[in-house]
């Protein structure tokens, strides 16, 4: 797990790690310029030409600070100023003057031209207001250029909380993060812009970490060991049972996409509930799957309480029925419930006008006393924007806040879209496995299967959420490299399920 941080819990992070530890600030630039000089000299040759574009800033002075050292190691460097420097921070006069002591080029005319590699140093993770001016130009100049592109920190221009672009921005081919990652490297548009990131340890410690509350994170491929541990001498009662309430007539996809998501997941048993029409198709394609049908006269209370896990939701219609079987699901004491799709269609349903009128919080507590406590909703942006009676272009604006917001809730939710977040438990994940060729129909059946896997074999709702989206986005970045994203369907992702879970090994 690598935690992620917002502008406010890096400036705190700094702060602590200078003003409590006494780490001194030229310590810490220094070892930031040195790990972007050495990044820089793996990707360039000698006779590159090299120009810093600062800003006024301590980001500014990063880069000037990494140009020295390039300078010094035999590089042809040359520095940019495109502004007055009598307000330019402390550290970056400093590093000015040791940079014009040395004999570095040091300029405020633009001849972009005349260099291939460009360090971008106008602005770090402070900037809140719109790029304008001559860096606005500076930048709209690099981006129609052919240079290659270093970012400091973040890419000028991109907001470090949400990954906005303010105005413009830098499209780096590489960016040097230093100490954590930063929300607005991973969120979208941000994470386009940054091209490469790789992540620098410039000497940070872990108590300052501690200290500023870090509460957001994501996985890297090390935290497959968080899989639930198999029992060698185990059966299938062991590893749980998942019913899958899901399929109306001519809608068996879902169900078995989910169903056979749950099987390589590792789940023991599975018993697909859904319309006596699909029982022929669904026994075909997904032999090892129980069936029962919910439109005879079959007991449903009875196939309910059978399960230790229950997803209820996909391809299932917003008819009578699923209203009845929501019912019983909701009031099953004790028994995880993960509600996808049309079982949060119908949810949404059922909230009366007066909902609408409460603040978010209260939207929020309401779904809460209605639902079983840490029951898993996994809704897209249109389903989330029904269930929370916001328009989609307000959640897509807000995402991170309403995420914040969903994590101190005692349900789990996962806002799926190209970076999905998992909120819940006073914590946020945000998903970086994945790619474009996963938007396509049943992806969605597929994660919650893994979710219900996950949760059978006794991981909490929380943390299984988190595990399954990241093996989701794994196991279709697997497909992607077999089949491109353009061809990739989501049986294709239940197909390399098992090629992920293998690298636990």
């Amino acid at each position: 797990m690598k935690y992620i941080v917002d502008s406010d819990k890096m400036k705190k992070i700094d702060k602590y790690t200078m003003e409590v530890i006494k780490v001194p600030p030229l310590v810490l630039m220094e070892r930031a310029a040195m790990e972007l000089a050495s990044l820089i000299k793996q990707k360039i040759k000698k006779e590159d030409r090299i120009l810093v574009v600062c800003g006024p800033g301590n980001n500014g002075a990063d880069g000037v600070a990494a140009g020295r050292i390039l300078f010094l190691q035999g590089y042809q460097v040359a520095i940019l100023l495109p502004f007055d420097t009598n307000g330019c921070s402390d550290q970056m006069k400093l590093q000015l003057t040791i940079a014009n002591n040395l004999g570095i080029s040091i300029d405020n005319s633009n001849r972009l031209c005349e260099y291939n590699i460009i360090i971008d140093a106008f602005f770090g993770i402070g900037l809140s207001k719109p790029v304008l001016g001559i860096f606005s130009d500076i930048i709209e100049e690099i981006n129609k250029g052919q240079q290659m592109v270093f970012s400091v920190d973040i890419p000028s221009g991109i907001s470090a909380d949400t990954g906005r672009v303010l105005n413009t921005a830098i499209k780096a081919d590489y960016t040097v993060t230093f100490g954590y990652m930063k929300q607005g490297l991973i969120l979208y548009p941000g994470a386009d812009y940054a091209g490469e990131i790789i992540l620098a340890d410039i000497g940070f410690p872990d108590l300052a970490l501690t200290y500023v509350g870090a509460d957001t994170f994501y996985y890297t491929r090390e935290d497959l060991n968080k899989l639930p541990i198999r029992k060698r001498d185990g059966h299938k009662g062991s590893f749980g049972r998942v019913l899958v309430i899901a399929g109306s007539e001519g809608m068996s996809g879902a169900a078995y996409l989910s169903a056979k998501a749950c099987f390589k997941t590792g789940a023991g048993m599975v018993k697909i509930l859904s319309s006596c029409k699909n029982r022929n198709i669904i026994q075909t394609m997904l032999p090892e799957a129980l069936f029962a049908s919910y439109d005879t006269d079959e007991d449903l209370s009875s196939i309910i309480s059978w399960a230790q896990v229950i997803i209820i939701g996909p391809g299932l219609g917003l008819g009578k029925i699923t209203d009845q079987l929501l019912d019983l699901v909701i009031n099953q004491e004790d028994t995880p419930v993960i509600i996808d799709a049309d079982g949060i269609n119908m949810l949404a349903k059922r909230l009366d006008s007066n909902y609408e009128a409460l603040s978010l919080e209260k939207r929020l507590n309401v779904l809460a006393d209605i639902l079983p406590k840490n029951t898993v909703l996994t809704p897209h942006p249109m389903e989330l924007s029904r269930l929370l009676r916001m328009d989609i272009s307000e959640i897509s604006d807000n995402i991170f806040d309403i995420a914040n917001q969903c994590s101190y809730n005692e349900l789990v939710y996962v806002l799926k879209d190209a970076r999905t977040i998992v909120a819940g438990s006073g914590k946020k994940y945000i998903n970086i496995s994945g790619n474009d060729g996963m938007a396509t129909a049943g992806s969605g059946d597929v994660l919650t299967g893994i979710i219900a896997g996950l949760i059978a074999q006794g991981m909490k709702a929380y943390d299984a959420a988190c595990l399954a989206v990241y093996i989701h986005g794994l196991a279709g970045d697997e497909a992607a490299v077999r089949l491109g994203r353009y061809s990739l369907t989501a049986e294709d992702i239940v197909g390399e399920i098992s090629s992920v879970l293998l690298q636990q090994y």
